[in-house]
């Protein structure tokens, strides 16, 4: 049996828990709502892309951003790469692994097979660290999972080359240099600057505080969808799923966000992003309402235009708050020195 000794710990996303393990590893110790808060993975989008059946919507940043936005502000480097030709990524895999180097990569979360089957659904972006390997299986550190998994060669395989949107193509990553002093306090001003400009400032109508709200006024169209009851209730019942179980910490990753503030505070010297941080506990509370509230509504099987419209009213109860809150902390971190 070869297993790296890797520091196994859960966390609240898999792509920056995945990058806080790693850089963690190699001798960078920071907490993952730093990186997720350098790296501005707080978000929010609604849309009806032309390609999908229903409306999504996502409360944080596109997949590999985190990676990409950590990287430039921090200037630790990352090496990444893609493929074709599964049986070189595989060599490639197998030559790091022996070389004791831990490896990052993009899964399809469905064949993580070490989780229960009601969890693994065919989701492309799921990101672990493969930390070892004997025989045909290999040794994972995955931030969902409580302990090191293992799985079977050919199902790594198949979820690293996993088909349709947002495909792996066999993505793998793990640090290559991470400069001796990085300026903590810059880093995590550029990450507060840049996520109350996404959530205030993109000039398009599905994008942050106007996203939210574009969610409110759409929701009572989701009927017009759906296939029958059925998919409808399961679609709301998503809305629970993506808040809270599916890789948030809980409220839509505004838990994480409230960490992330409540450590800035101490790097920055600044109690007010304390009180900023409590601010967004409550905002996070807010969010887990309405998660409960759609699904009692999935739930019922009792679909009215009353009852979404009823949703709709949380959701843009959500919108005027965060307007208000990344108002504030964008002038907060604006007037700091």
């Amino acid at each position: 049996m070869s297993i790296i000794p890797f520091n196994h710990t859960m966390a609240a996303h898999c792509e920056s828990g995945t990058v806080t393990a790693q850089l963690n590893f190699h001798g960078l110790k920071i907490t993952e709502p730093l990186v997720f808060g350098i790296s501005s993975g707080l978000f929010f989008a609604y849309m009806k892309p032309p390609m999908m059946d229903f409306p999504m919507f996502v409360t944080r940043s596109m997949p590999g951003q985190i990676l990409g936005k950590f990287s430039r502000r921090t200037g630790v480097k990352f090496k990444k790469k893609t493929y074709k030709d599964s049986k070189e990524a595989e060599n490639d895999l197998n030559a790091l692994l022996d070389q004791n180097i831990p490896v990052s990569v993009q899964t399809d979360l469905f064949f993580m097979d070490y989780f229960p089957a009601w969890f693994r659904v065919h989701i492309n972006v799921h990101y672990i660290n493969i930390i070892g390997r004997e025989g045909d299986k290999y040794f994972v550190s995955d931030s969902y999972f409580p302990e090191i998994a293992e799985i079977k060669r050919d199902t790594l395989m198949k979820a690293r080359f996993a088909g349709g949107a947002m495909a792996p193509k066999g993505l793998m990553f793990y640090p290559i240099h991470i400069p001796e002093n990085i300026d903590v306090k810059s880093v995590i001003k550029k990450g507060i600057k840049a996520t109350t400009f996404d959530m205030l400032k993109i000039p398009l109508p599905f994008l942050g505080v106007k996203g939210i709200r574009r969610f409110a006024d759409r929701i009572t169209d989701w009927p017009d969808y759906a296939r029958d009851n059925q998919q409808l209730a399961d679609k709301i019942l998503r809305i629970f799923i993506l808040l809270e179980e599916q890789g948030t910490g809980g409220g839509g990753f505004r838990f994480v966000y409230a960490s992330f503030l409540q450590e800035s505070a101490k790097v920055l010297n600044n109690p007010r992003l304390n009180d900023l941080s409590r601010e967004m506990l409550e905002i996070g509370d807010k969010w887990r309402e309405l998660a409960l509230a759609a699904s009692k509504v999935s739930r019922s099987g009792d679909i009215t235009k009353d009852k979404l419209a009823g949703l709709g009213t949380l959701i843009r109860e959500k919108a005027d708050i965060e307007e208000v809150f990344f108002k504030k902390l964008r002038k907060e971190i604006s007037n700091h020195k």
